[in-house]
């Protein structure tokens, strides 16, 4: 028997249980044949790994730490290998997009344009390390793939924070509403819906934000080679790890 759905949520703050209506095993696979979901629980995997690693909990002499060297290793190359074609989402979006002003066709054509860019050069990445071609390329690649994400990441901040104004004010809105709505007595749960859904939704922005920002601290350090200041090897795989938590959280919602 179908659970029953959850009841219209009185107060706008309160989060109903969506994922409890859903059988966990379906979602679970529906969530695993995405790439991005196999992708970011890679990810996960490849961060913590690192953390163990950079924090010297182990010692070096132990097994145990080289086979967790070979394997934070393996998992970087195979990540690599999700990326080929993923270039192709970035042209859709600015194929698909609507711009409303001149600036916001610079920030979306340096966000998608240099994420589009870091995929493509990726691919050879990969095939450089994989051996198919000359490793000898590996590095010069390696930077321009690094730029190319670090300009994409300032342009999707850029944007992201302009989403993230407009929803407040749409927020605001609603919130004026909900007011006249409990004056009336009439359609009340509805607005209280919509400013939940509004809340969540601003929640997810501000989550991606911090996204960025963590991808970005990391592009850094790689055009840096690991050096200077916010490129520890320890910094930056925390931030590896927090981006990856918040985009599967985000990726499993979106299921």
């Amino acid at each position: 028997m179908d659970p029953k759905p959850s009841p219209t949520p009185q107060n706008a703050n309160e989060i109903p249980n969506k994922q409890g209506q859903r059988d966990f095993l379906n979602h679970l696979e529906v969530y695993l044949a995405k790439r991005d979901g196999v992708d970011k629980l890679l990810k996960i995997s490849r961060y913590a790994t690192k953390i163990i690693l950079a924090s010297s909990v182990l010692p070096e002499t132990l097994i145990v730490t080289k086979r967790l060297k070979s394997f934070e290793s393996s998992v970087g190359l195979s990540r690599k290998a999700f990326r080929l074609g993923k270039f192709v989402q970035d042209v859709n979006a600015l194929r698909g997009s609507h711009f409303d002003s001149k600036q916001e066709i610079v920030l979306s054509f340096i966000a998608y344009g240099g994420e589009g860019l870091y995929y493509f050069v990726e691919q050879f990445v990969w095939l450089a390390k994989s051996g198919l071609i000359d490793s000898k390329h590996s590095k010069s690649l390696g930077k321009i793939s690094a730029w190319a994400e670090f300009i994409g990441y300032v342009g999707s901040i850029s944007l992201k924070f302009r989403d993230l104004k407009k929803l407040s004010e749409d927020e605001a809105c609603l919130e004026s509403s909900v007011e006249i709505a409990v004056t009336r007595g009439v359609g009340r749960q509805e607005e209280e819906r919509r400013l939940w859904k509004l809340r969540e939704k601003k929640l997810m922005k501000k989550l991606s934000i911090v996204q960025d920002f963590a991808d970005g601290l990391m592009a850094l350090a790689d055009i840096r080679d690991g050096r200077g200041q916010f490129s520890g090897p320890l910094l930056v795989s925390c931030a590896g790890l927090l981006s990856a938590l918040i985009s599967t959280h985000k990726n499993w919602v979106s299921c």
